[in-house]
């Protein structure tokens, strides 16, 4: 019997994404009631409008990763490269965005140099194009709250992409100290998607970063790699959040090597037109990036 690509097992996608639903509408809910609540100072009851304004928080935040991953799954059918649709993962406990993710596996070897770097930089860009309106909308949303004291310990701290203080200086101009944001909960959709974007660009091995530095850069992008896990490394003295993100890259680096996976074809030229490509692709980790993503006040 010949090889049928493209074949996917259903059930396993949709339980997984209706968990997830469920997992980012319970994570929802809260950061709307922080909302309302203006960052905890008045008394608000749940409601069934609440629990709905949750699954549009979920909604959001899993469009942007959908649309990422349909990045990818559409460009590997666009090469008739085998791949699975996504599968989303829910992260139920101790989470600050309901999921882990969504990811694709794709079944085949690349063919090309250009196959590898359009697949690779196909996600970052389609949930980028999602998370900036919806970024947008949740600024204009935003509102200002009097600051009535120093953050109680055991506050969780999001850090601030370049994107989003851009977006709050235009919405709010220069906010002082007695002043704090009360951010609309769309907007922390907006930044689970910048992180991410960001982590995903990071040039890694298997990251998004990671095949467009090797489609970019051949096998010299191993060097690059070794750099960015030592980098990882380093953060984590400064931030705990980079543990994750750090324990998976090694992960990665000791079942697959330093070495990207070839493509069949690896002398093929990219191209002008790609390699801007590669730099926007630079400028979008830049706008996604920050150093110290989530932080607790001791």
């Amino acid at each position: 019997m010949p090889y049928r690509r493209f074949q996917h097992r259903w059930w396993r996608h949709i339980l997984l994404f209706l968990l997830t639903v469920a997992t980012t509408t319970d994570v929802g809910i809260s950061y709307y009631l922080n909302f309302l609540s203006d960052l905890g100072t008045r008394a608000v009851h749940l409601d069934w409008v609440i629990a709905r304004h949750g699954l549009v928080y979920s909604a959001a935040v899993l469009g942007i990763l959908g649309a990422h991953e349909m990045g990818h799954y559409l460009a590997c059918r666009y090469y008739n490269l085998d791949a699975t649709l996504p599968f989303f993962l829910p992260f139920p406990l101790l989470s600050v965005s309901g999921t882990l993710g969504a990811v694709i596996k794709i079944k085949e070897p690349f063919p090309t140099r250009k196959a590898l770097f359009d697949i690779a930089v196909a996600g970052p860009l389609a949930g980028f194009a999602v998370l900036v309106p919806l970024l947008l909308y949740a600024v204009h949303r935003s509102t200002l709250v009097p600051a009535t004291g120093p953050m109680p310990p055991g506050t969780i701290m999001f850090g601030e992409p370049l994107l989003f203080q851009f977006m709050a200086w235009v919405k709010c101009g220069t906010v002082g100290e007695q002043w704090r944001l009360n951010l609309h909960p769309i907007g922390f959709a907006a930044w689970f998607g910048m992180l991410a974007t960001a982590w995903n660009l990071l040039p890694f091995g298997q990251l998004d970063g990671g095949h467009l530095s090797f489609a970019t850069l051949g096998d010299r992008s191993r060097f690059l790699s070794f750099a960015t896990v030592t980098a990882s490394i380093g953060m984590c003295f400064v931030s705990k959040s980079w543990i994750v993100m750090t324990v998976m890259m090694l992960a990665m680096l000791y079942f697959f090597g330093p070495r990207h996976p070839q493509v069949m074809n690896e002398y093929e030229p990219l191209g002008r037109g790609r390699r801007v490509i590669a730099v926007l692709a630079v400028v979008l980790f830049v706008l996604c990036f920050t150093p110290v993503p989530i932080d607790v006040v001791s």
